[in-house]
């Protein structure tokens, strides 16, 4: 799961099925992955929803985006064919399916306040399964706005503010745990680029990457860019050592046929011989 954010606007790429879509979340637009289900239902009420999938082109991958309606073949466009306005992130098939409805089509901006705002209670529900979720991708960057979100919630039920101060309070706990993990996971980064352990290196990078992203120190970016240069310059010097095989393998098979050519003009010329009287042959031609 993927947040980006762009002109004010957040979308949620859901790329499995691993975090269930919020549909009626006011601050975010889910875009599914192909193999995510829809029901029924939803796809009615939103008239369609967006999906992404990644082509793999030579050695690029592409981003593709689909739209998806009730009814409806899934249709899929480049990115510089997609945009995001003020009903959120837009399709040419949008376009299709909103002239095709009589009715005003609803604002996935909100689609929940056409009907009427979230009460609190409501809006306390959304906000702890969005801090669950990001807990179970270990994204600190959207648990921590989650809690921020939380904290500043006003208006909830006693009930409902129970259980988000207990929320907030075992996530507090778990980003103390997400710090030491993160510290933990750039000295062991930092010592497989000392020890030159190219797989772990590797691994560990993605990591990094992908749960530490953000807010890093200066010895933190020291040790990724390290990182980043012990990896292209091994991949630099294993390009050096593949080309050096196989130029290496190349020579010989050159070689080899070089060898069966000399090999076969011998046979020819021993063949002739057998075939002349050993009388009729001088001295100087044996």
């Amino acid at each position: 799961m993927v947040d980006i954010a762009s002109q004010g606007r957040q979308l949620r790429v859901h790329l499995d099925q691993a975090v269930e879509p919020t549909w009626d979340d006011d601050g975010t637009e889910p875009v599914l992955g192909v193999s995510v289900p829809v029901d029924r239902d939803t796809m009615i009420r939103r008239w369609y929803v967006h999906r992404i999938r990644l082509e793999s082109k030579g050695t690029a991958r592409r981003i593709r985006i689909g739209t998806e309606a009730f009814a409806r073949p899934t249709e899929w466009f480049a990115l510089d064919e997609c945009e995001i306005g003020e009903r959120g992130l837009s399709t040419p098939a949008v376009e299709r399916i909103v002239r095709s409805r009589r009715t005003s089509p609803p604002s996935h901006r909100s689609a929940s306040r056409a009907r009427k705002a979230p009460e609190p209670d409501a809006r306390a529900k959304v906000l702890l399964r969005r801090l669950a979720d990001a807990r179970r991708v270990d994204s600190v960057v959207v648990v921590t706005r989650v809690c921020r979100e939380i904290s500043e919630l006003a208006g909830a039920s006693p009930e409902a503010q129970d259980q988000m101060h207990a929320a907030v309070r075992d996530t507090r706990v778990w980003l103390e745990k997400q710090t030491e993990v993160r510290r933990d996971r750039f000295a062991r980064l930092d010592k497989a680029v000392s020890a030159q352990e190219t797989a772990q290196v590797r691994e560990l990078l993605v990591h990094v990457n992908a749960t530490a992203a953000h807010d890093r120190t200066e010895v933190e970016d020291r040790i990724v860019d390290d990182a980043a240069v012990f990896l292209s310059t091994h991949a630099r010097a294993q390009q050096s050592l593949n080309a050096k095989r196989e130029a290496e393998v190349a020579a010989e098979r050159m070689a080899a046929t070089a060898a069966l050519a000399a090999s076969h003009q011998v046979s020819r010329m021993l063949s002739d011989l057998r075939r002349q009287p050993a009388r009729h042959v001088s001295k100087a031609t044996l």
